[in-house]
């Protein structure tokens, strides 16, 4: 009798103790690591390490997209290749033409040329003058290359060249979120380069906080100082800044972003651009948009669409730095601050 009583406490305490297991939160993951020229850092609610698959995701992506890459997609295209578009490519370059219709070629992806001669591609090329500008502008345009029916991209000049770093990234955050999500994470945030997609909530059941540095230069990335802190949630978040990549060159400074509309660097009060979107390639792309308008035409865009909230660092008249954010950035904002009237 007492050794079927004890048997049976055992089978109870056994019992409860799996239960209480299998009820117990999965815990969260941590992943880090190098991708495209930058660090990667993932954090996910999942019971197991899926680092192997997210990798295996990326290598797949920079297959693809990866102007560094000899063998991907992209890079065949540029070299006038027969190649058909694969998936990622595809998806990149149709989201990257609605955008540049949108905002009138602020966003071009077929800027390479010009960012390669002024040494902030993928080669690095002679100082450009001004007939040469003129000269590379004759083939920069989007509306000069399609993506034909039979998944081939077809351009009506061979020295056209496509350069999608200012929406990859961007859209590969969007590719491990959706692979996440596949798995049935629901709390995760996954960030390459600063470009970051947030959904659900943090270990400590919150919004997720996304820090926006303040614009310093700073071409080594040494200064890590916030501007602010975003709290957020089901979001694709990018930033857009001169404060990083840039150079000097005879006493000028030439900021990475070049205008595909006029060939040249952009020369704007505008420092930085944090957009908030329902997805990254969006936000990544508009980000870099905004960007080359400057801030008179960058607020003009954004206030008209309620899909965005964007966060505009800029120098005022008086050279001091000054803040735009929409209405509705100011939900993902613990100290909203005021909107001051755009300088150009």
């Amino acid at each position: 009798m007492k050794r079927n009583l004890a048997w049976i406490v055992f089978l109870l305490l056994a019992t409860t103790w799996i239960l209480v297991r299998h009820n117990q939160p999965a815990p969260y993951q941590k992943d880090s690591g190098l991708v495209f020229g930058t660090v990667y850092n993932i954090t996910y609610q999942h019971k197991e390490s899926l680092k192997n698959e997210i990798e295996a995701e990326l290598r797949r992506f920079d297959g693809s997209l990866s102007p560094f890459n000899d063998t991907a997609t992209i890079t065949r295209i540029n070299r006038n290749e027969p190649v058909e578009a694969d998936t990622f490519f595809t998806k990149v370059f149709r989201r990257s033409m609605e955008i540049s219709r949108e905002t009138d070629g602020a966003f071009d992806i077929t800027v390479a040329p010009l960012v390669n001669a002024w040494g902030f591609g993928f080669k690095q090329g002679i100082f450009p003058d001004s007939t040469e500008v003129d000269s590379l502008l004759g083939f920069i345009g989007y509306h000069k290359v399609e993506l034909t029916a039979e998944g081939r991209v077809a351009k009506q000049d061979p020295r056209l060249m496509l350069d999608c770093s200012a929406v990859a990234k961007g859209y590969a955050v969007d590719v491990v979120a959706q692979l996440l999500a596949s798995r049935g994470v629901q709390n995760f945030m996954v960030d390459i380069g600063g470009e970051v997609v947030v959904h659900g909530h943090n270990p400590q059941e919150a919004r997720w906080r996304i820090g926006i540095n303040k614009p310093v230069d700073d071409s080594l990335s040494l200064n890590q100082e916030l501007q602010t802190v975003l709290h957020v949630s089901e979001a694709g978040i990018a930033t857009s800044g001169n404060y990083r990549n840039f150079y000097y060159r005879d006493g000028k400074k030439y900021a990475h972003t070049i205008d595909p509309r006029t060939g040249y660097p952009v020369q704007h009060s505008i420092l930085s651009a944090t957009v908030i979107a329902k997805d990254c390639m969006s936000a990544d792309a508009y980000a870099t948009a905004f960007m080359v308008m400057g801030l008179d035409e960058a607020v003009r865009f954004v206030e008209a669409r309620p899909d965005l909230d964007a966060y505009f660092i800029y120098s005022d008249e008086n050279g001091r730095t000054a803040v735009y954010q929409t209405q509705g950035m100011k939900q993902y904002l613990s100290d909203s601050q005021p909107n001051e009237a755009p300088q150009e």
